[in-house]
């Protein structure tokens, strides 16, 4: 969507707090030993309070408040009964939907004891979501985008997982335009301002494509390599973008 109206700008931001807010109780709460449901009800609780409902269960019947994905696990892993252990590698994904509107955050925690690899791939996807969001710009390509956040990646040695991407956001999940966390030569679509994006690179310790599990919702990577995944809903201005799900 883009913004038509004061009151469109401010539905996205309280539902941005929320998730702001959700990603935080989620990293206050995890800890070793717990399961994945239990972290996700930390998010249940945390919507309930706030009056929000869960954009992914609402909108696709996904069988969790927040998507958690472990280690080779990329993004939309169930809350379950696993067990977080020690050196894992956890994404939590956040997407709430509040008076009508939707935003949607992402994060990657590392379980002590962190490898060296797990925090060099963590890093590189944080500085290439700020240099993501540093090429959002009224008037610029689409493309600019992903040529920022893969530019981060080769630096660091990292692989964007090329089948998954960013997207329009702000009245549901998935939105126009796909956000690619790639230069894509082929596509012209250019930034507007007011345009609402969620902008989410995910990266991986080796090349891997993005492999659907059994399940019918978690996405692995191909190789098993370890993933990670960082996430910000933002508003396009012709200068630096609001970022609506900062804390």
């Amino acid at each position: 969507m883009s913004i038509g109206s004061a009151s469109d700008l401010e539905g996205l931001r309280r539902t941005g707090r929320v998730v702001a807010q959700t990603l935080a109780a989620m990293r206050a709460a995890v800890r070793i030993g717990m399961t994945t449901a239990e972290l996700d009800r930390v998010a249940a609780e945390t919507f309930a309070r706030a009056g929000a409902r869960s954009a992914p269960m609402v909108t696709y019947g996904f069988p969790g408040t927040t998507c958690i994905s472990v280690n080779d696990e990329i993004v939309h892993g169930i809350p379950g009964p696993r067990r977080l252990a020690p050196g894992d590698v956890v994404k939590i994904d956040v997407t709430a939907e509040l008076g009508g509107y939707v935003a949607d955050a992402a994060t990657t925690i590392l379980l002590p004891p962190v490898s060296a690899a797990a925090r060099v791939l963590q890093q590189s996807a944080r500085t290439a979501l700020r240099e993501g969001l540093a090429a959002a710009r009224a008037g610029q390509l689409v493309s600019a985008i992903g040529r920022a956040i893969s530019a981060q990646a080769a630096r660091d040695r990292c692989f964007v997982v090329r089948e998954l991407c960013g997207h329009g956001v702000g009245r549901t999940i998935h939105e126009p335009p796909d956000v690619p966390n790639y230069e894509d030569t082929e596509r012209h679509e250019r930034l507007t301002d007011g345009l609402v994006i969620a902008v989410e690179p995910m990266f991986a310790a080796a090349r891997s494509r993005a492999l659907a599990s059994p399940d019918g919702w978690t996405i692995r990577t191909s190789t098993g390599a370890i993933a990670v995944h960082e996430e910000h809903t933002i508003v396009v201005t012709a200068g630096a973008p609001e970022i609506l799900t900062a804390a």
